[in-house]
């Protein structure tokens, strides 16, 4: 029986390497995969899934105004869909992918983060937290040894950052993993030194 999966983690984790190598391994069985992508991730090219540790594949765009049911029918017969950054897909994108699990019977596996750099659910994650029938956290861990839950955002100087838009790409130039104790002792530290 096929289900909707999201496997979720901090800047970092591997999750865009797993992706890869469920694609991989189903590929390896004599199995077609769908592997998409949300047309907002462009940092490594906009039809590009690359992990930090070296692996890539092509991949489908999906547009916010795109329906992923419509793409799935033109794109034809697969046996599993793998999508990277869920998290920047629509809430009715998600809707869809539960919708062809439960249609077509085929698994879908979603790769991203759960929250931005402010700690807020991204509307992608929000909603597969709701209806994905398995919920997998990929861990990492902080500079300190604790287990990282915090994407967070720093500026050019290696502030964290605490305002601004909720989607700015970027890779370890801008983000880092950290636990939620490091991250709020560094805030602290900077309001600290603005007074």
């Amino acid at each position: 029986m096929a289900k909707l999966y999201f496997k979720y983690g901090a800047m970092g984790s591997s999750k865009s390497a797993q992706a890869l190598i469920t694609k991989f391994n189903y590929e390896e069985q004599g199995m077609r995969c769908w592997l998409i992508k949300p047309s907002v991730d462009t940092r490594d090219g906009a039809d590009i899934v690359a992990s930090r540790i070296g692996l890539s594949a092509h991949a489908e765009i999906i547009a916010p105004e795109d329906s992923i049911g419509k793409k799935y029918q033109a794109a034809g017969w697969c046996d599993v869909i793998i999508a990277d950054e869920a998290q920047f897909f629509t809430t009715g994108q998600i809707d869809e992918l539960r919708d062809i699990v439960d249609t077509a019977d085929i698994p879908v596996m979603c790769f991203g983060l759960r929250t931005d750099f402010q700690t807020k659910f991204f509307p992608g994650a929000r909603r597969l937290m709701e209806v994905a029938d398995s919920i997998t956290e990929i861990k990492t861990i902080c500079t300190c040894g604790r287990k990282a839950i915090v994407n967070a955002r720093l500026d050019a100087e290696g502030n964290v950052v605490t305002e601004g838009a909720q989607v700015m790409l970027g890779g370890n130039d801008r983000y880092t993993a950290m636990c939620h104790r490091c991250w709020t002792e560094k805030i602290l530290r900077q309001r600290e030194k603005q007074e």
